[in-house]
């Protein structure tokens, strides 16, 4: 069994900063990638940005040079520095883990509110 526990979300002002962590718990030791999306009231979950083993990423293009993702090199944990939020980010974001044998984790998600 596998958990993926979030933290970090929170209200935060325009243009102010969060950093939103992940840790995988159970029989895991490797993964593919791990990645976060969010959801939005009234909106599909989109892809926010994702990381592999090796350390690439990619961002979605409304996140790219204000969020940065991370991974944790000693466990299977990984984060999302946001910054330059704006009230659009605001979604209950999910933290996403993709086994090499093609099985997708997800946590339980946290919230992320922008708003003055």
């Amino acid at each position: 069994q596998v958990q993926l526990v979030e933290s970090g979300g929170g209200l935060v002002q325009p243009g102010g900063s969060l950093r939103l962590s992940c840790v995988a718990s159970g029989s895991i030791i490797s993964f593919a990638t791990m990645g976060w999306y969010r959801q939005a009231p009234g909106k599909q979950r989109e892809l926010v940005a994702e990381i592999n083993t090796g350390g690439s990423a990619n961002y979605a293009d409304s996140v790219k040079g204000r969020f940065a993702i991370s991974r944790d090199g000693a466990r299977i944990a990984m984060y999302l520095q946001m910054n330059s939020l704006r009230p659009e980010d605001t979604a209950v974001y999910y933290c996403k883990l993709l086994t090499t044998w093609g099985y997708a984790y997800w946590g339980q998600g946290t919230q992320v509110t922008v708003s003055s």
